[in-house]
């Protein structure tokens, strides 16, 4: 009995949670089948290891604010065609992550924009990253609400510090002035610090009509892959390759770098 009470408090003191439930099984399976101490310590730290994995999964899950769990497995890529799906596998290695580049899902409503946002995001907390998801809706009104009540800092590092941050439905709604300079800042505060995933429903030429006098032509924008609607394809997409951070009194100010053809992954028009 002090044995058991011994090993109860020290598993407490190691956070160990899933070796208390399965030590008596292993035990007796041990002894039964000869196996040896090694292994027998090996089984229940494996098992440990793995629930805490799974532990950590579902609370960064949970802080991700996901509108739905929905994997790459369950995209229905027969009934998209025309997206690629051996590129939208190497987007899931997370790559973009790594090197801190972002992604625009361009394309009309049901073409799954949010389903393929949401699984890399599902994917990037497997590999311990961060993530937050939010509306762009969402987003404005936060960031309305938070400048009156005089607490913005403290609202934009809900989006500055995620390794990955997702905005979805961009352009259902003109972004007023103020909205639109906080928007900017967080593009600039999160250059080269961390991803972005943006879906919309806008064609990418109708950008300025989303973001009115604030301007949108941002250095940010010009190292994205792109998603869109086949469509879509015939107009001319570009993108700079020079990695500096644009300043702020800069964020208003057309991309006047040389320019190289942006990837493109057509989605198929409704």
């Amino acid at each position: 009995m002090i044995l058991q009470e011994r090993l109860q408090d020290a598993f407490q003191q190691f956070g160990w949670s899933r070796i208390p439930e399965i030590l008596h099984t292993h035990a007796e399976e041990a002894a039964k089948h000869n196996i040896s101490y090694l292994e027998f310590l090996d089984k229940l730290l494996q098992e440990e290891l793995a629930a805490k994995r799974e532990r950590f999964i579902r609370m960064k899950t949970r802080m991700a604010h996901l509108p739905f769990h929905k994997t790459l497995d369950q995209f229905d890529f027969g009934f998209q065609p025309s997206i690629d799906e051996r590129r939208i596998r190497d987007l899931a290695t997370l790559r973009f992550i790594e090197h801190r580049e972002n992604l625009i899902f361009l394309g009309p409503p049901g073409v799954g924009k949010t389903h393929l946002a949401v699984a890399l995001a599902l994917e990037a907390i497997k590999q311990r990253y961060t993530v937050y998801f939010i509306t762009a809706h969402d987003m404005i009104q936060t960031l309305q609400q938070a400048h009156q009540n005089h607490t913005i800092k403290q609202k934009m590092k809900i989006f500055t510090k995620p390794n990955l941050l997702i905005i979805d439905e961009i352009g259902y709604r003109k972004m007023e002035d103020t909205a639109a300079h906080f928007f900017f800042q967080i593009i600039s505060e999160r250059y080269e610090t961390g991803s972005i995933i943006l879906t919309s429903n806008k064609s990418y030429g109708s950008w300025g009509e989303i973001f009115g006098d604030s301007g949108w032509q941002l250095p940010f924008w010009t190292v994205c892959f792109i998603i869109r609607p086949r469509s879509t394809l015939r107009g001319r997409a570009t993108a700079s390759r020079k990695r500096k951070k644009p300043a702020s009194s800069d964020l208003n100010q057309q991309v006047t770098n040389r320019h190289k053809p942006v990837n493109s992954i057509a989605a198929p028009s409704p």
